[in-house]
């Protein structure tokens, strides 16, 4: 799957399996062949196959922006992720492994969001400026100290957002390398180089008790000696006058400690391999530091480094002149969505003035990502410090993805650079 004329000729329904695979997420020319032929040839486009339950998937911007405004027609629950039937099944049998906001649907959604949604207020976010700053210093010296080459994904952007998230966490830097670890596993449990063993669902299993273990110990030290940090609210929290339940609680912690900073290094990696694809666009950026606003956000449309959610309609529902029938489900591909010609001006442009940039790669209406205004001020403290030194930037190596159909971006990033 590396040439996109040689996939010229697939058929809707094998552009439909393209979904079903983290291989296909590794290589963005198939991909985006394949997604754009399913956006002007059949953008609600039901798919089968014996080992998934089936499902519509949405690739058009205005379809996916439609089911985000109706949460009421489309439920996060029962499966908010793609997955086997056995997953499926055994989600039905147990109840899920934990819960966390993305399988939530309101009121259970707004009372739990409700809980932290403070941190992460501008005024709040504001005063973590000069720790941002420091930590993206802390990654540029390091880029000096590697000597000219560097893994980009794995050395600086897998570390800094790391550093943040898990710092307003307020878990000691000592385990940080271990969370990094277990974000890889759950993120990453069909990719080889993260998977644990062949079977992912059992991978998926073993990582999460890790983190149940090690949250269950934070939790027991924040109840008995509570502090200021995001731990502490998540430890004692409270929901309607009752102590807020263990999946849920659990939930919370691995949503903070993986999503905060997976997502955020993908678009770090991501937008930084486009500046080296795009030398005018890095040269145009350096040259006019007051489009990083802009730029940022094209990194995040670019990479959408969510790659989906699935919703469950509660009603029959019209798109497109398609009914998708109560107790059907949908996937929303948010990275098609994100190249979308009815909304996007040469969507396959990377550029960094872009706007308006109205991509969807922080969801939209009540399941709006918590921490997308971190997520900005992170890459902006990061590369507004290394930008201005970088003399010379280009590939050392072959890019590599991770295999993924939820949460994917660069997993290897080879650079040969020069800073003054």
């Amino acid at each position: 799957m590396t040439s996109t004329d040689a996939h010229a000729d697939l058929t809707l329904e094998q552009a439909g399996q393209a979904f079903l695979t983290g291989v296909t997420f590794q290589d963005e020319a198939f991909f985006h062949a394949v997604t754009t032929k399913l956006r002007h040839e059949d953008p609600v486009h039901w798919v089968e196959h014996p080992d998934f339950n089936p499902f519509y998937v949405l690739t058009r911007h205005a379809d996916i922006l439609d089911v985000e405004l109706h949460p009421a027609e489309f439920l996060n629950a029962p499966r908010a992720i793609l997955g086997h039937k056995a997953a499926d099944e055994q989600r039905a049998l147990q109840g899920h492994l934990v819960k966390s906001l993305v399988q939530m649907d309101d009121p259970e959604h707004r009372l739990h969001r409700n809980l932290t949604a403070d941190w992460f207020l501008p005024k709040n976010l504001a005063k973590l400026q000069g720790r941002l700053d420091e930590l993206a210093q802390r990654s540029v010296q390091q880029m000096v100290d590697a000597g000219g080459e560097v893994d980009f994904a794995r050395d600086i952007a897998m570390q800094y957002p790391l550093y943040v998230i898990l710092a307003i966490l307020g878990l000691p830097e000592t385990d940080y390398p271990r969370m990094l670890q277990l974000t890889q596993e759950l993120f990453g449990a069909e990719d080889p180089d993260f998977k644990r063993e062949d079977d992912a669902m059992a991978s998926l299993i073993q990582t999460v008790a890790e983190f149940v273990a090690y949250f269950d110990g934070i939790t027991a030290d924040r109840q008995a000696h509570p502090t200021e940090d995001l731990a502490s609210v998540i430890a004692n929290a409270m929901v309607e006058g009752n102590p807020i339940g263990h999946k849920e609680q659990l939930g919370y912690y691995i949503i903070a400690a993986t999503a905060g900073h997976d997502t955020t290094s993908n678009s770090m990696s991501g937008g930084m391999h486009a500046l080296i694809s795009n030398p005018d666009q890095l040269a145009r950026l350096q040259a006019d530091p007051s489009l990083m606003p802009t730029a940022i956000d094209e990194m995040i449309r670019w990479t959408s480094p969510v790659k989906h959610f699935m919703r469950t309609a509660t009603v029959d529902y019209d798109i497109r002149g398609t009914t998708v029938k109560a107790g059907q489900d949908v996937l929303l591909s948010y990275w098609p969505a994100n190249r979308d010609e009815d909304v996007f001006a040469d969507p396959f442009t990377f550029d960094v003035g872009r706007t308006p940039n109205k991509h969807l790669a922080f969801g939209f209406g009540i399941h709006y990502c918590l921490g997308a205004m971190l997520a900005r001020m992170e890459m902006k403290s990061l590369f507004g410090a290394l930008l201005p030194r970088l003399q010379h930037v280009e590939l050392a190596g072959e890019p590599q993805l991770t295999r993924s159909t939820f949460v994917s971006g660069h997993k290897h990033l080879p650079i040969r650079y020069q800073l003054s």
